[in-house]
Protein backbone atom coordinates (compact mmCIF):
# COMPACT_ATOMS: atom_id res chain seq x y z
CA UNK A 1 0.00 0.00 0.00
CA UNK A 2 1.32 3.43 -0.85
CA UNK A 3 2.35 5.49 2.10
CA UNK A 4 0.11 8.41 2.86
CA UNK A 5 1.99 11.67 3.24
CA UNK A 6 1.95 13.00 6.74
CA UNK A 7 1.41 16.66 7.46
CA UNK A 8 4.50 18.47 8.71
CA UNK A 9 4.45 19.32 12.36
CA UNK A 10 4.10 22.99 13.13
CA UNK A 11 6.63 24.34 15.57
CA UNK A 12 5.40 26.71 18.22
CA UNK A 13 7.33 29.91 18.39
CA UNK A 14 7.49 32.34 21.22
CA UNK A 15 5.39 35.41 20.63
CA UNK A 16 8.08 38.07 20.93
CA UNK A 17 5.40 40.76 20.96
CA UNK A 18 4.09 39.47 24.30
CA UNK A 19 5.09 41.61 27.31
CA UNK A 20 5.38 38.41 29.36
CA UNK A 21 8.25 37.24 27.13
CA UNK A 22 10.07 40.53 27.61
CA UNK A 23 9.49 40.42 31.37
CA UNK A 24 10.86 36.87 31.51
CA UNK A 25 13.86 37.95 29.43
CA UNK A 26 14.56 40.89 31.76
CA UNK A 27 14.40 38.62 34.81
CA UNK A 28 16.75 36.14 33.12
CA UNK A 29 19.24 38.93 32.37
CA UNK A 30 19.14 40.02 36.01
CA UNK A 31 19.74 36.47 37.25
CA UNK A 32 22.66 35.98 34.85
CA UNK A 33 24.12 39.31 35.94
CA UNK A 34 23.92 38.25 39.59
CA UNK A 35 25.51 34.90 38.77
CA UNK A 36 28.45 36.70 37.13
CA UNK A 37 28.92 39.53 39.64
CA UNK A 38 28.14 37.45 42.73
CA UNK A 39 28.90 33.75 42.09
CA UNK A 40 27.40 32.79 45.45
CA UNK A 41 24.05 34.36 44.67
CA UNK A 42 22.38 31.01 43.93
CA UNK A 43 24.03 29.17 46.83
CA UNK A 44 21.52 27.43 49.11
CA UNK A 45 22.03 25.83 52.49
CA UNK A 46 19.86 23.87 54.91
CA UNK A 47 20.01 24.83 58.56
CA UNK A 48 17.77 23.26 61.21
CA UNK A 49 15.67 21.80 58.40
CA UNK A 50 15.04 25.21 56.84
CA UNK A 51 16.21 26.51 53.48
CA UNK A 52 18.35 29.64 53.39
CA UNK A 53 20.10 31.63 50.66
CA UNK A 54 19.74 34.68 48.44
CA UNK A 55 17.01 33.14 46.22
CA UNK A 56 14.99 32.29 49.34
CA UNK A 57 15.46 35.83 50.63
CA UNK A 58 14.18 37.21 47.32
CA UNK A 59 11.08 35.02 47.50
CA UNK A 60 10.44 35.91 51.15
CA UNK A 61 10.86 39.65 50.64
CA UNK A 62 8.72 39.71 47.50
CA UNK A 63 5.84 37.80 49.11
CA UNK A 64 3.91 40.81 50.54
CA UNK A 65 4.29 42.83 47.34
CA UNK A 66 3.35 39.88 45.14
CA UNK A 67 0.34 39.08 47.31
CA UNK A 68 -0.99 42.63 46.89
CA UNK A 69 -0.05 42.62 43.19
CA UNK A 70 -2.25 39.56 42.61
CA UNK A 71 -5.27 41.45 43.93
CA UNK A 72 -4.18 44.60 42.10
CA UNK A 73 -4.10 42.63 38.83
CA UNK A 74 -7.80 41.88 39.10
CA UNK A 75 -8.60 45.49 40.03
CA UNK A 76 -6.66 46.87 37.07
CA UNK A 77 -8.28 44.27 34.80
CA UNK A 78 -11.65 45.88 35.62
CA UNK A 79 -10.27 49.27 34.52
CA UNK A 80 -9.70 50.36 38.12
CA UNK A 81 -6.82 51.00 40.53
CA UNK A 82 -6.33 50.95 44.30
CA UNK A 83 -3.91 53.40 45.88
CA UNK A 84 -4.97 52.60 49.44
CA UNK A 85 -3.39 49.13 49.84
CA UNK A 86 -0.40 50.57 51.72
CA UNK A 87 -2.72 52.27 54.19
CA UNK A 88 -4.76 49.08 54.61
CA UNK A 89 -1.52 47.22 55.30
CA UNK A 90 -0.60 49.73 58.01
CA UNK A 91 -4.08 49.59 59.57
CA UNK A 92 -3.99 45.78 59.60
CA UNK A 93 -0.69 45.74 61.49
CA UNK A 94 -1.81 48.47 63.87
CA UNK A 95 -5.05 46.71 64.78
CA UNK A 96 -3.43 43.29 65.28
CA UNK A 97 -0.58 44.53 67.47
CA UNK A 98 -2.88 46.77 69.51
CA UNK A 99 -5.01 43.73 70.35
CA UNK A 100 -2.00 41.60 71.22
CA UNK A 101 -0.38 44.33 73.32
CA UNK A 102 -3.61 45.04 75.22
CA UNK A 103 -4.48 41.41 75.89
CA UNK A 104 -4.23 39.87 79.35
CA UNK A 105 -2.30 36.97 77.80
CA UNK A 106 -0.29 38.40 74.87
CA UNK A 107 1.53 35.15 74.08
CA UNK A 108 -1.46 32.82 73.79
CA UNK A 109 -2.58 31.35 70.42
CA UNK A 110 -6.14 32.53 71.14
CA UNK A 111 -4.96 36.12 71.32
CA UNK A 112 -3.15 35.68 67.99
CA UNK A 113 -6.31 34.24 66.42
CA UNK A 114 -8.42 37.18 67.62
CA UNK A 115 -5.83 39.68 66.38
CA UNK A 116 -5.56 38.04 62.96
CA UNK A 117 -9.32 37.69 62.55
CA UNK A 118 -10.00 41.28 63.58
CA UNK A 119 -7.31 42.66 61.26
CA UNK A 120 -8.67 40.69 58.31
CA UNK A 121 -12.22 41.81 59.07
CA UNK A 122 -11.11 45.45 59.15
CA UNK A 123 -9.38 44.94 55.80
CA UNK A 124 -12.56 43.50 54.28
CA UNK A 125 -14.59 46.47 55.57
CA UNK A 126 -12.11 48.95 54.06
CA UNK A 127 -12.21 47.07 50.74
CA UNK A 128 -16.00 47.12 50.80
CA UNK A 129 -15.85 50.89 51.35
CA UNK A 130 -13.64 51.36 48.29
CA UNK A 131 -15.85 49.07 46.23
CA UNK A 132 -18.95 50.97 47.31
CA UNK A 133 -17.48 54.32 46.28
CA UNK A 134 -16.38 52.98 42.89
CA UNK A 135 -19.20 50.64 41.85
CA UNK A 136 -22.24 52.19 43.55
CA UNK A 137 -21.50 55.89 43.97
CA UNK A 138 -19.55 56.01 40.70
CA UNK A 139 -16.47 57.87 41.91
CA UNK A 140 -13.38 57.40 39.79
CA UNK A 141 -11.17 54.65 41.29
CA UNK A 142 -8.08 56.82 41.63
CA UNK A 143 -10.06 59.43 43.61
CA UNK A 144 -12.02 56.95 45.71
CA UNK A 145 -8.91 55.06 46.82
CA UNK A 146 -6.85 58.22 47.24
CA UNK A 147 -9.23 59.21 50.05
CA UNK A 148 -8.39 56.08 52.03
CA UNK A 149 -4.73 56.34 51.07
CA UNK A 150 -4.43 59.71 52.81
CA UNK A 151 -6.87 59.07 55.67
CA UNK A 152 -5.77 55.49 56.30
CA UNK A 153 -2.35 56.47 57.64
CA UNK A 154 -4.03 58.86 60.05
CA UNK A 155 -6.43 56.11 61.13
CA UNK A 156 -3.52 53.74 61.77
CA UNK A 157 -1.79 56.45 63.82
CA UNK A 158 -4.96 56.90 65.89
CA UNK A 159 -5.09 53.16 66.60
CA UNK A 160 -1.49 53.10 67.83
CA UNK A 161 -1.58 56.59 69.44
CA UNK A 162 1.29 57.56 67.20
CA UNK A 163 3.62 55.02 68.82
CA UNK A 164 5.51 51.98 67.52
CA UNK A 165 3.86 49.02 69.23
CA UNK A 166 5.94 45.93 69.91
CA UNK A 167 4.64 42.59 71.10
CA UNK A 168 5.75 38.96 71.20
CA UNK A 169 3.38 36.18 70.26
CA UNK A 170 4.88 32.94 68.87
CA UNK A 171 1.74 31.99 66.93
CA UNK A 172 1.46 35.44 65.37
CA UNK A 173 5.19 35.73 64.67
CA UNK A 174 4.98 32.52 62.64
CA UNK A 175 3.36 34.57 59.83
CA UNK A 176 6.58 36.53 59.46
CA UNK A 177 9.32 34.09 60.43
CA UNK A 178 7.79 30.62 60.32
CA UNK A 179 8.53 27.81 57.89
CA UNK A 180 6.46 25.20 56.05
CA UNK A 181 8.33 22.21 54.65
CA UNK A 182 11.56 24.17 54.87
CA UNK A 183 10.20 27.21 53.00
CA UNK A 184 9.26 30.55 54.62
CA UNK A 185 5.60 30.73 55.62
CA UNK A 186 5.18 33.98 53.69
CA UNK A 187 6.18 32.26 50.45
CA UNK A 188 3.84 29.33 51.03
CA UNK A 189 0.85 31.52 51.91
CA UNK A 190 1.42 33.75 48.89
CA UNK A 191 1.74 30.73 46.63
CA UNK A 192 -1.53 29.29 47.95
CA UNK A 193 -3.39 32.54 47.31
CA UNK A 194 -1.89 32.75 43.83
CA UNK A 195 -2.94 29.19 42.99
CA UNK A 196 -6.49 29.76 44.27
CA UNK A 197 -6.86 32.97 42.25
CA UNK A 198 -5.44 31.31 39.13
CA UNK A 199 -7.85 28.39 39.50
CA UNK A 200 -10.89 30.62 40.04
CA UNK A 201 -10.10 33.04 37.22
CA UNK A 202 -8.71 30.65 34.60
CA UNK A 203 -10.68 27.47 35.28
CA UNK A 204 -14.06 29.17 35.67
CA UNK A 205 -15.89 31.96 33.89
CA UNK A 206 -14.86 34.51 36.52
CA UNK A 207 -11.75 35.57 34.62
CA UNK A 208 -13.74 36.12 31.43
CA UNK A 209 -16.31 38.18 33.31
CA UNK A 210 -13.58 40.34 34.87
CA UNK A 211 -12.05 40.94 31.45
CA UNK A 212 -15.47 41.75 30.01
CA UNK A 213 -16.08 44.37 32.70
CA UNK A 214 -12.68 45.91 32.04
CA UNK A 215 -13.10 45.93 28.27
CA UNK A 216 -16.55 47.54 28.18
CA UNK A 217 -18.53 47.79 31.43
CA UNK A 218 -21.72 48.97 29.73
CA UNK A 219 -21.68 46.22 27.11
CA UNK A 220 -20.97 43.66 29.85
CA UNK A 221 -23.96 44.93 31.84
CA UNK A 222 -26.23 44.73 28.81
CA UNK A 223 -25.00 41.18 28.22
CA UNK A 224 -26.16 40.17 31.70
CA UNK A 225 -22.85 40.46 33.57
CA UNK A 226 -23.17 41.87 37.07
CA UNK A 227 -20.51 44.51 36.59
CA UNK A 228 -21.21 46.23 39.89
CA UNK A 229 -20.85 43.04 41.93
CA UNK A 230 -17.65 42.01 40.16
CA UNK A 231 -16.10 45.45 40.66
CA UNK A 232 -17.07 45.46 44.30
CA UNK A 233 -15.63 41.97 44.79
CA UNK A 234 -12.19 42.74 43.35
CA UNK A 235 -11.78 45.77 45.61
CA UNK A 236 -12.71 43.69 48.64
CA UNK A 237 -10.22 41.03 47.56
CA UNK A 238 -7.30 43.41 47.03
CA UNK A 239 -7.94 44.89 50.49
CA UNK A 240 -7.93 41.36 51.91
CA UNK A 241 -4.54 40.67 50.32
CA UNK A 242 -3.25 43.98 51.72
CA UNK A 243 -4.44 43.00 55.19
CA UNK A 244 -2.69 39.62 54.97
CA UNK A 245 0.45 41.35 53.71
CA UNK A 246 0.22 43.69 56.71
CA UNK A 247 0.15 40.74 59.09
CA UNK A 248 3.20 39.26 57.34
CA UNK A 249 5.18 42.49 57.29
CA UNK A 250 4.56 43.45 60.90
CA UNK A 251 4.98 39.91 62.24
CA UNK A 252 8.36 39.76 60.53
CA UNK A 253 9.66 42.59 62.76
CA UNK A 254 7.37 41.95 65.76
CA UNK A 255 6.28 45.58 65.69
CA UNK A 256 3.69 47.86 64.14
CA UNK A 257 4.88 51.19 62.74
CA UNK A 258 1.80 52.96 61.38
CA UNK A 259 3.89 55.68 59.79
CA UNK A 260 6.29 53.52 57.75
CA UNK A 261 4.65 50.10 57.33
CA UNK A 262 3.77 49.47 53.70
CA UNK A 263 5.09 52.82 52.53
CA UNK A 264 5.04 52.99 48.69
CA UNK A 265 4.07 49.31 48.44
CA UNK A 266 1.07 50.31 46.32
CA UNK A 267 3.45 51.72 43.70
CA UNK A 268 5.53 48.53 43.65
CA UNK A 269 2.38 46.44 43.26
CA UNK A 270 1.14 48.57 40.35
CA UNK A 271 4.58 48.47 38.73
CA UNK A 272 4.68 44.68 39.04
CA UNK A 273 1.31 44.40 37.32
CA UNK A 274 2.24 46.78 34.50
CA UNK A 275 5.67 45.24 33.93
CA UNK A 276 3.92 41.89 33.57
CA UNK A 277 1.90 43.22 30.64
CA UNK A 278 -1.49 44.03 32.17
CA UNK A 279 -2.80 47.24 30.64
CA UNK A 280 -4.03 50.06 32.87
CA UNK A 281 -6.86 50.49 30.35
CA UNK A 282 -8.41 47.25 31.61
CA UNK A 283 -9.36 44.08 29.82
CA UNK A 284 -6.91 41.21 29.47
CA UNK A 285 -4.51 40.47 32.32
CA UNK A 286 -1.71 38.04 33.11
CA UNK A 287 -1.05 36.56 36.54
CA UNK A 288 2.17 35.01 35.21
CA UNK A 289 3.32 38.44 34.10
CA UNK A 290 2.50 39.86 37.54
CA UNK A 291 4.67 37.22 39.21
CA UNK A 292 7.53 38.03 36.83
CA UNK A 293 7.12 41.76 37.42
CA UNK A 294 7.25 41.37 41.20
CA UNK A 295 10.33 39.15 40.95
CA UNK A 296 12.04 41.71 38.70
CA UNK A 297 11.47 44.49 41.24
CA UNK A 298 12.70 42.46 44.21
CA UNK A 299 15.68 41.04 42.30
CA UNK A 300 16.63 44.59 41.31
CA UNK A 301 16.52 45.67 44.94
CA UNK A 302 18.59 42.70 46.09
CA UNK A 303 21.08 43.24 43.27
CA UNK A 304 21.65 46.90 44.05
CA UNK A 305 22.07 46.25 47.77
CA UNK A 306 24.49 43.39 47.04
CA UNK A 307 26.55 45.67 44.80
CA UNK A 308 26.89 48.17 47.64
CA UNK A 309 24.69 50.86 46.07
CA UNK A 310 23.53 53.31 48.77
CA UNK A 311 19.91 52.92 49.76
CA UNK A 312 18.97 56.39 48.52
CA UNK A 313 20.02 55.40 44.98
CA UNK A 314 18.18 52.08 44.91
CA UNK A 315 14.90 53.52 43.64
CA UNK A 316 16.71 55.60 41.02
CA UNK A 317 18.50 52.50 39.75
CA UNK A 318 15.23 50.57 39.70
CA UNK A 319 13.54 53.38 37.77
CA UNK A 320 16.19 53.29 35.05
CA UNK A 321 15.90 49.54 34.58
CA UNK A 322 12.09 49.64 34.66
CA UNK A 323 12.02 52.36 32.00
CA UNK A 324 14.29 50.21 29.83
CA UNK A 325 11.89 47.25 30.22
CA UNK A 326 8.90 49.44 29.34
CA UNK A 327 10.68 50.76 26.25
CA UNK A 328 11.38 47.22 25.06
CA UNK A 329 7.70 46.37 25.59
CA UNK A 330 6.46 49.44 23.67
CA UNK A 331 4.88 48.49 20.31
CA UNK A 332 6.66 51.30 18.43
CA UNK A 333 10.07 50.30 19.77
CA UNK A 334 9.46 46.64 18.92
CA UNK A 335 8.28 47.62 15.42
CA UNK A 336 11.39 49.75 14.87
CA UNK A 337 13.66 46.93 16.03
CA UNK A 338 11.81 44.51 13.76
CA UNK A 339 12.25 46.79 10.73
CA UNK A 340 15.96 47.14 11.46
CA UNK A 341 16.40 43.37 11.70
CA UNK A 342 14.53 42.82 8.44
CA UNK A 343 16.55 45.47 6.62
CA UNK A 344 19.81 43.98 7.89
CA UNK A 345 18.71 40.52 6.81
CA UNK A 346 17.75 41.80 3.35
CA UNK A 347 21.06 43.60 2.82
CA UNK A 348 23.11 40.51 3.70
CA UNK A 349 21.04 37.93 1.76
CA UNK A 350 22.13 37.06 -1.84
CA UNK A 351 20.12 38.34 -4.76
CA UNK A 352 17.47 35.89 -6.02
CA UNK A 353 17.03 35.71 -9.81
CA UNK A 354 13.61 36.75 -11.08
CA UNK A 355 11.85 34.03 -13.11
CA UNK A 356 11.14 34.67 -16.78
CA UNK A 357 7.81 33.56 -18.24
CA UNK A 358 7.75 31.88 -21.66
CA UNK A 359 4.34 30.67 -22.70
CA UNK A 360 3.10 28.34 -19.97
CA UNK A 361 6.63 27.62 -18.67
CA UNK A 362 8.25 29.52 -15.81
CA UNK A 363 12.02 29.35 -16.01
CA UNK A 364 14.64 31.10 -13.89
CA UNK A 365 16.19 34.03 -15.63
CA UNK A 366 19.86 33.21 -16.15
CA UNK A 367 22.51 35.31 -17.87
CA UNK A 368 22.41 32.95 -20.86
CA UNK A 369 18.64 33.21 -21.29
CA UNK A 370 18.52 36.97 -20.74
CA UNK A 371 21.00 37.74 -23.50
CA UNK A 372 20.10 37.96 -27.18
CA UNK A 373 20.77 34.71 -29.13
CA UNK A 374 24.10 34.80 -31.03
CA UNK A 375 22.81 32.79 -34.01
CA UNK A 376 19.70 31.26 -35.48
CA UNK A 377 20.36 27.87 -33.87
CA UNK A 378 20.33 29.34 -30.39
CA UNK A 379 17.12 31.19 -31.16
CA UNK A 380 15.18 28.05 -32.13
CA UNK A 381 13.11 26.54 -29.29
CA UNK A 382 13.98 23.07 -28.06
CA UNK A 383 11.65 20.09 -28.32
CA UNK A 384 10.35 20.68 -24.83
CA UNK A 385 9.68 24.32 -25.62
CA UNK A 386 7.89 23.48 -28.88
CA UNK A 387 5.61 21.06 -27.08
CA UNK A 388 4.93 23.63 -24.44
CA UNK A 389 4.13 26.30 -27.04
CA UNK A 390 1.71 24.04 -28.82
Amino acid sequence: MPETPTEPRTRRRLDMSSPVVWAASALLVLLVFNAVVNPGFFALRIQDGHLFGSPVDVLKNVAPTLLIAVGMTLVIATRGIDLSVGAVLAISGAVSFTIIDGSSDPTSPATAAVAIGTALAVGLVLGAWNGFLVSVVGIQPIIATLVLMTAGRGLAMLVTDGQIITAENPAFDWLGGGFVLGLPAQVVLTLLVLLVVAALTRRTALGTLIEAVGTNPEAARLAGVRSRSITWTVYVFVAFTAAVAGLMTNANVSAADANRAGLFIELDAILAVVIGGTSLAGGRYSLTGTVLGALILQTLTTTTLTMGVPDEYVRLFKAVVIIAVFLLQAPRIRAALGRRRRSARTSTSPAVPVPAVEGDDVRPLTPASSAEPADATAAEPTTTDQGALR
